[in-house]
């Protein structure tokens, strides 16, 4: 999934698109599905305003992964199931934020097995900081231990998640597991990697950097 524009990183150029280690984060991402296993079928799903950019940087980059390209949508709902259209139910599909380019391959590997033997897998860490719940104008603490934060791939069977999305938007919500719960599905949760930050700031750009040339080594 790569529909997002450049607003909270304060660039004209649409995050996907700018670079790390002189290339897309975009490439990178695709990159890592690829190199875990090269015969997973890639989809992208990209606003159609940006499919010959996306063409250019191929040929500019040298970038010849085998991939569909998919027009986007309105809302990151509607743009998942305009690629639902491209995936069987008899398949295992992994839904992926386009700007996570390290996600471990270990990650990778747990959301497909448990997503085999459970129907589904939600990646994520527990957080680090200390936690409060907002109530109003007040706040309280709530224990780390009862709060997970929420990463992707976010991996189905294809006839759960293809049904899931064969229903209305709705604002509540915020990514595919919330609407797969919508549809009665109980979600089961899996270890994510820490590294595996979504990159929507000029300053996750900076620690992207920084952790792809420490994991590199």
């Amino acid at each position: 999934m790569a529909g997002g524009s450049g607003q909270r990183m304060k660039s004209v150029i649409p995050k996907q698109f700018l670079p790390l280690e002189g290339r897309p984060l975009l490439m990178h991402t695709i990159e890592r599905f690829h190199s875990f296993d090269s015969s997973i079928g890639l989809i992208l799903v990209l606003p159609a305003d940006y499919h010959s950019h996306w063409q250019r940087l191929c040929t500019e980059h040298s970038f010849t992964i085998r991939h569909s390209l998919v027009a986007g949508g309105e809302e990151r709902f509607h743009s998942v199931r305009a690629g639902m259209a491209c995936v069987t139910e008899e398949s295992l599909v992994a839904i992926h934020d386009g700007v996570r380019p390290l996600v471990s391959h270990d990650t990778i590997w747990r959301c497909f097995a448990d997503a085999e033997e459970f129907g589904n897998a939600v990646p994520f860490v527990g957080p680090a900081d200390s936690v409060r719940l907002l109530e109003g104008d007040d706040s309280r603490p709530l224990s780390r231990d009862e709060v997970r934060l929420i990463q992707t791939p976010q991996v189905f069977r294809g006839s759960i998640i293809i049904k899931a999305y064969d229903q209305d938007f709705s604002p509540a919500f915020t990514d595919d597991a919330t609407v797969a719960e919508a549809a009665g599905i109980k979600i089961h949760l899996t270890h994510g990697n820490r590294e595996n930050i979504k990159i929507t700031t000029p300053e996750d750009l900076a620690v992207a950097h920084a952790l792809a040339g420490v994991l590199r080594q």
